[in-house]
């Protein structure tokens, strides 16, 4: 192909506003008939049998939704299962010598583990047996505090097992998050570890999971600490008397095995707490019944996930992605999963692709926030690798801009893998709206349209559905499987938080209940949803409501740049003014041409309105460790204020740095 021909096709693929799956993956796909969107709406809810029927049930349910009591929705009814049983038991027989779980460390000399689905029954059971001699019963819910190590989601499972709901703290997450989080779900149970590896360095992990114990205000049994520092790494920590090595617990169950606990389909599973409105967080409770048939059916239909491949999410378990798209989902399916330990840049920024390339992933689900990097850093990098055992890609996490869709399109599916553009939360227990691969369209910057048997709508402020090409809010009309039955011990906030805002709430009647995630969202003629970010990610500029999501989108659509985050500053005339702070990309620099560019870009997409009052270039943004960008911080530069707490941020000296910068300007 000529230089000539290759511009030409790069023209092309920039102008191209819809994507069809390839044939080749239509043929194997597990999900590929269209019809599938009819069938469940006119078979409704007895629709969500497939997503029952990929489980093994001790006792079979009654009926698949009570709606008698809305919004505490049921599902499966009087069924019986155990989530632990579901992701190891039954696979036994046929995948016993396959491998379960492949964990990839981060230090390269130490090499990584490999555990077959006979290993990780083993472990799980021995662990199991270990909690239970510790006193850990029926109900009692058990935290963990890990990074990602395999004793995470062994710990995971061996809870499951034995009927002890799990909590899992973020490893990156601060000792009063600990503590905090031990104390709203009154758990007396704690799993942590030493340390963990984060670029090379070890990190101290005990040190603060003691600062958080501190703080529980109840009492606290034994805690189990998992060693996962190699000689000479460690910090010279002693044991407390209260405190016993995984490994010591493990050694003294050798070879028992613990029968699963039939658990009620309506039985809590996990606790995942999450950021609240109200400062504090809400302990998201998930059943074992619904959420697992969620999560597997998901799996199955979305990410076309068989038991042959090998499975790959860059996510951390420490999130609901990790809990339901690396732990629940993969293996009830008996496939492979991936754990990865490290950073996607260490030692090298090929280092996600050297792991597809060694373990021939076939899949490939990861942040938007990561694409963008891999953007910035350059396709030389994955060129540096063979990607072809990669059948599908996916993003999750956050709208991703056509920009950015295109870029992982071309360099890392090489132009013949779906991507599936994913919107849920940690309440919707897993995807909600995206493109089945092996049936729709892909339009890049559009997620797609409500999974088969999701009445997702757009709606403005009375409830109305919108036209197509107008914002509203995003809403779910209907139950289903996967959701949050309530928040712990609050059913109140459980209604206040997620089902007033188009409901009656003394209504029995299904229908007069809607779910109401708090995102903004735009549909198009074809049904396709635009997710535009949290609806009180706004900013009023002269009256006019801006989504900074839309902005930032605009803005990373401009040549040149990388990533962008919008925040709004006072301002005397406006009330609120644009304040974009750029990254470039790779062999570009921030100067006046390209700020022209920006501001053009942002004028062309939405308007004069949302002209930024300043774009500042800056090498890095403020980021939390989990990668979430710290508006608030940008927001206090803006403003001149005083900045805020920096002790989260993996990059605490860039605040500064930003701030620097927009003084000298």
């Amino acid at each position: 192909m000529s230089d000539e021909d290759g511009v030409q096709l790069e023209a092309r693929l920039e102008e191209q506003e819809a994507f069809d799956p390839p044939e080749e993956f239509v043929e194997q796909a597990n999900v590929s008939e269209k019809s599938i969107y009819e069938e469940f709406e006119e078979n409704w809810p007895e629709c969500w049998e497939q997503a029952a029927d990929l489980l093994d049930w001790e006792e079979s349910y009654d009926e698949v939704l009570d709606a008698s009591n809305p919004p505490f929705y049921e599902w499966f009814t009087d069924g019986k299962l155990n989530a632990s049983a579901n992701c190891l038991d039954r696979h036994l027989d046929e995948r016993g010598d396959e491998a379960a779980i492949e964990w990839v460390g981060e230090p390269l000399e130490e090499g990584n583990r490999t555990y077959t689905y006979e290993d990780l029954h083993r472990e799980v059971n021995e662990f199991a047996a270990a909690l239970r001699e510790m006193g850990v019963g029926e109900d009692d819910v058990v935290t963990m505090y890990m990074p990602m190590i395999p004793e995470l989601p062994i710990a995971m499972l061996a809870c499951a097992r034995i009927g002890a709901p799990h909590s899992v703290v973020f490893a990156g997450f601060s000792a009063d998050a600990l503590a905090t989080r031990m104390n709203a779900a009154d758990s007396e149970y704690l799993v942590t570890c030493d340390g963990y590896y984060r670029r090379g360095d070890p990190l101290d992990h005990l040190n603060k999971a003691n600062d958080g114990l501190a703080g529980v205000e109840h009492f606290v049994s034994d805690a189990v600490v998992v060693e996962r520092l190699r000689d000479g790494d460690g910090f010279g920590h002693d044991l407390a008397d209260d405190q016993r090595t995984y490994a010591d617990l493990v050694a003294e169950q050798a070879g028992e095995t613990v029968e699963p606990v039939e658990r009620d389909a309506e039985d809590m599973l996990f606790l995942m707490y999450t950021s609240g409105t109200t400062g504090q967080p809400k302990g998201v409770k998930h059943t074992t019944g619904g959420y697992l048939s969620w999560a597997a059916w998901t799996s199955q239909a979305v990410l076309d996930i068989e038991p042959e491949d090998t499975y790959f999410c860059s996510a951390d378990i420490g999130w609901i992605t990790g809990h339901s798209y690396i732990v629940y989902g993969p293996l009830a399916l008996g496939t492979t999963t991936m754990m990865y330990e490290g950073t996607p840049d260490y030692p090298e920024r090929d280092r996600l692709w050297e792991i597809v390339e060694e373990y021939e992933a076939n899949q490939l689900y990861t942040a938007p926030t990561a694409i963008r990097a891999f953007m910035k850093w350059g396709s030389e990098y994955p060129d540096r690798h063979d990607l072809s055992s990669l059948r599908l890609l996916g993003t999750v996490g956050e709208p991703i801009n056509p920009r950015a869709w295109k870029w992982y399109y071309k360099h890392i599916g090489d132009k013949s893998c779906p991507i599936v553009d994913t919107w849920w939360q940690t309440e919707t227990g897993g995807m909600m709206v995206t493109t089945l691969p092996g049936i729709g369209t892909m339009k890049p910057g559009s997620a797609g349209p409500p999974l088969p048997g999701v009445d997702a709508q757009i709606v403005d402020t009375d409830g109305t559905q919108v036209d197509a090409g107008r914002a509203g809010y995003l809403t779910v009309q209907k139950p289903w499987p996967g959701m949050l039955r309530t928040l712990y011990k609050n059913d109140e906030r459980y209604i206040d938080e997620y089902w007033r805002e188009y409901s009656d709430t003394d209504s029995d009647d299904m229908e007069d209940w809607v779910y109401f995630p708090e995102d903004g969202a735009k549909i198009d003629d074809d049904g396709y949803i635009t997710v535009l970010g949290r609806v009180d990610d706004v900013i009023n500029v002269s009256g006019h409501r801006l989504g900074t999501m839309e902005i930032e989108s605009a803005i990373v659509g401009v040549e040149g740049v990388a990533e962008a985050a919008v925040v709004g500053g006072d301002h005397e005339v406006k009330g609120e003014a644009v304040y974009a702070y750029v990254i470039t990309e790779e062999g570009y620099e921030g100067g006046d041409g390209l700020r022209l560019r920006v501001v053009g870009g942002i004028e062309d997409a939405i308007g004069p309105i949302a002209r930024p009052e300043s774009v500042v270039f800056t090498p890095e943004l403020p980021k939390t460790r989990s990668g979430k960008i710290m508006r608030r911080l940008l927001e206090d530069i803006a403003n001149n204020d005083e900045l805020g707490d920096t002790s989260t941020l993996r990059n605490p000296d860039v605040v500064e740095d930003i701030a620097a910068s927009v003084s000298d300007d």
